[in-house]
Order: structure tokens, then sequence, then C-alpha cells
């Protein structure tokens, strides 16, 4: 197996890859002139996101500033949104649904690291450069989900369709479908149904 083929695979690769490196640069590059483009400027910012993101959907908008690792391991739906301050470390494949939107500060963070020291920190590679040793879990998002502002996804998660999870939740197992969940860590709270419709709201309106 490549570098790439085991880090997607979940098994323990080495970060320092000449391949794997090369991407993660590019799209690095990439998120810095998509920042330091004004929303204004429509046109070159899609230009800039289907290089950063080709496996999205129609409808995708970041607002930025936005953060990739590869990038190209992401894949999103249609009419996917994400306001300021994105991060999606995809060193294993992240999958979203369509309908989803994201709130400011939420992180996509499939890495996880040794727990030990002894195996978590750098060593000399037998071909003479310094790395380490790093493994992830891969991340799923439904359709139709809302994740508020400062939200950490973290390796392995999977969040059902229709979910809603509160502001400063952290998400280390699996939601049901058409869940409120919230809380660190991340707990369903209780089923999302017709009776949360907004137009029973009366005091909005």
């Amino acid at each position: 197996m490549t570098e790439k083929e085991k880090m997607l695979a979940g098994k323990i690769y080495d970060p320092h890859d000449e391949e794997l490196r090369a991407i993660s640069s590019r799209t690095h590059a990439l998120c810095l002139k998509y920042n330091n483009t004004p929303d204004t400027k429509f046109k070159k910012r899609e230009k800039l996101l289907a290089e950063i993101l080709p496996n999205k959907g129609a409808g995708t908008y970041l607002q930025g500033p936005v953060q990739f690792d590869y990038g190209v391991f992401t894949k999103v739906g249609k009419n996917f949104y994400a306001n300021f301050n994105l991060t999606v470390l995809d060193t294993c494949p992240v999958t979203i649904g369509d309908n989803v939107f994201l709130g400011p500060n939420v992180s996509i963070l499939t890495p996880i690291h040794p727990f030990r020291y002894e195996d978590r920190n750098p060593y000399l590679h037998e071909k003479g450069y310094i790395t380490d040793k790093e493994y992830g879990a891969p991340i799923i998002i439904g359709d139709n989900c809302w994740i508020a502002g400062n939200v950490t996804i973290l390796a392995g998660a999977k969040i059902g369709s229709g979910c809603v999870i509160g502001a400063g939740a952290v998400v280390a197992g699996e939601i049901p479908d058409n869940t409120l969940a919230y809380g660190v860590p991340c707990k369903p709270v209780r089923k999302i149904t017709a009776k949360d419709a907004i137009e029973l709201k009366k005091e909005l309106f």
C-alpha cells in the first residue's frame, strides 16, 4: 500500500510522505488564496473552491477563512454552507450530505494520535527525515443537518440526517437521525418532531 492508501484506510502512515506533502501543500496554498479573496470576487472564489473541493455539490458556499488539510478527500453535497473559520483535517474521508449548514468555528478532525508519547513523538525515518506515527478514522454527516458554532467533530463520528448539534459540542460517537444533541461529550437530548415546526412558534411572527 502507498502511504496515501494507508492514510485513507485508517492505518498508521507517514504524514511526511512526498505524495501527501505535495497534495497538502497545494491545498494549503489554495486556501490562502481563497481566504485573501474578497467575497465580492464571486467567480474567482468559485474557481478556487472548485480546486480545493473537487467533490463538492452545487450551491456550496464557504464564507471563509477556511483551512483544509487535503480537500480532495472531502465530499460535500448540494447547498453546503459554512460560516467563518471552518477547519477540515481530512486525513481520512469526510462525507457531508445535502443541505448541511455549519456555524462559525466548526472543526472536522479525522486524525488520531497515539496516547503513549513513546509512540507519538517524532522519530528518524529510515529515509533520513523526521516524521511521526499518525492514523485516523472517517467522519460522516448526513443530509439536512445544522451544526452550530464552535462544534468539534472528532475522528470516527457519524451524525445522522436531520440533526441539530448545539453550540460548543464535541462529537465523538454516533448521533441518530433527527436528533437534537449537545454537550461535551455530545449526547442525544431528544428527537426533533413536527412539534418543532417554526409556524407553531407564534411569538416569532
